[in-house]
C-alpha cells in the first residue's frame, strides 16, 4: 500500500491489546478511534441486540476515516469490505492471557469504568460469562482467523504481528 490507509481494523484474541493499539494508531494518524465495546454493550453489561450492533457498525464503516478495535464475527462482513488494512495481533496465549488477567484484576480493584460506564467485578471474573473464560473459549478460533487472513487476505491488506516488539516497530514506521 503506497499511502497510509484511512480505514483500519485491529483484530486479535481477547487480551492481546487491540484497543490500546487502535488508540495508538489513531493518535499517530489522526484517524478517529472507535471502540467496538462501546457499540456493543449498554450500561449494566446489557448486550446491544445483534441487529442494532450491525446498524451501529455499518454507520461507523460508512465513514471515510476510522480505526476500529475489533471485527466481531456477527458483523465482520460489514467491516471487511470497507477496511483498507487489517492489523492482526497474533500473540502467544501466555502473553494475551497474562495481560487480560492483569487488566481485569486492576479494573476490578479500582472499579475503573469501561464501555458505557460498566464496571468489572470479581463476580463476573468467576461467572459463566467471564472474560477470562471467553479468552479460553475463543483463542484458537480468533488466532486461526488471523493466520488465515494473513495467508489469504479477505480483501484488504493484512499485517500480522506476533510480538509486542514487532508491533512497536511496525507502529514506529507506520
Amino acid at each position: 500500500m503506497t499511502s497510509r490507509p484511512d480505514r483500519i481494523v485491529v483484530v486479535g484474541v481477547t487480551g492481546s491489546g487491540k484497543s490500546t493499539l487502535a488508540a495508538r494508531i489513531a493518535e499517530r494518524t489522526g484517524l478517529p478511534h472507535v471502540a467496538a465495546d462501546d457499540l456493543t454493550w449498554l450500561p449494566g453489561w446489557v448486550g446491544v441486540p445483534d441487529d442494532e450492533q450491525i446498524r451501529r457498525i455499518a454507520e461507523v464503516c460508512a465513514g471515510e476515516r476510522w480505526v476500529l478495535d475489533a471485527a466481531y464475527s456477527k458483523w465482520q462482513d460489514v467491516v471487511l469490505p470497507r477496511a483498507q488494512l487489517i492489523v492482526g495481533l497474533d500473540y502467544p496465549r501466555w502473553l494475551s492471557l497474562g495481560r487480560l488477567v492483569r487488566r481485569t484484576f486492576v479494573r476490578t480493584v479500582t472499579r475503573q469504568r469501561v464501555c458505557n460506564g460498566n464496571v468489572e467485578s470479581f463476580r463476573q471474573v468467576f461467572s459463566a460469562d467471564s472474560i477470562i473464560r471467553w479468552h479460553f473459549t475463543s483463542f484458537a478460533r480468533k488466532r486461526d482467523r488471523i493466520r488465515t487472513w494473513a495467508a489469504q487476505p479477505p480483501g484488504p491488506a493484512v499485517v500480522r504481528l506476533t510480538s509486542p516488539r514487532e508491533t512497536r516497530r511496525w507502529l514506529e514506521t507506520f
